[in-house]
């Protein structure tokens, strides 16, 4: 199934997407990391944002959001259920992001969102994370391990990859952690990196 498309299922699934991301806040998401996290209003990316919960979060505590969500139904219930919020959507993926251009950020996060990237895709994705980074910038990428669903595309990542990975591009492990899956589907649990420039 790997020669699937990184966002293949999400847009038929996206109803019932949304129930489940929403089911869930970002400080319980992110509760080992926020920590690390700057303070507003710092210039935010979200990657792959899906229905915006930790985009609309962000901008509820004053920082400046862009949304990054290829998956047109995702984004579109995004913009529904977070109206108002002030969050930049675009339509645009990793490994490059092209839109963004010379733009920085000072937290890029990526949720459920590297474990979908084939092995070629990775060294320039991550290119792309260190040339967003302001200076003193971080980024946040959790990495799912278990079992794939059926129709979609996804990889078992090993942190120490990403680690090394990052290394290369002058990023450094700042902070790891692991937890088990929100939802406790069987199988499933999830490992957190930040890193920021070395």
């Amino acid at each position: 199934m790997n020669d699937l498309s990184s966002t293949a299922g999400y847009g038929a699934e996206a109803d019932a997407l949304a129930v489940q991301y929403e089911s869930v806040t970002f400080a319980e998401v992110h509760r080992d990391m926020l920590h690390l996290f700057p303070p507003a209003p710092a210039a935010v990316l979200d990657i792959g944002a899906g229905t915006g919960r930790d985009a609309a979060a962000l901008a509820a505590l004053g920082h400046p959001v862009v949304a990054a969500e290829p998956t047109p139904e995702l984004r579109c219930l995004g913009k529904q259920l977070h109206a108002g919020s002030g969050i930049r959507w675009i339509d645009d993926a990793l490994p490059a992001l092209p839109s963004l251009g010379a733009e920085r950020f000072d937290l890029v996060l990526l949720t459920a969102v590297w474990m979908h990237l084939a092995p070629a895709e990775r060294p320039p994705a991550m290119r792309t994370l260190a040339r967003l980074l302001a200076p003193g910038g971080r980024v946040v990428l959790s990495l799912r391990h278990g079992p794939v669903p059926p129709g979609r595309r996804m990889f078992d990542v090993p942190p120490n990859e990403t680690v090394t990975l990052a290394a290369t591009h002058h990023l450094r492990l700042l902070h790891r952690t692991a937890h088990p899956d929100l939802h406790a589907r069987p199988g499933v649990h999830w490992t957190v990196l930040a890193f920021e420039p070395a």
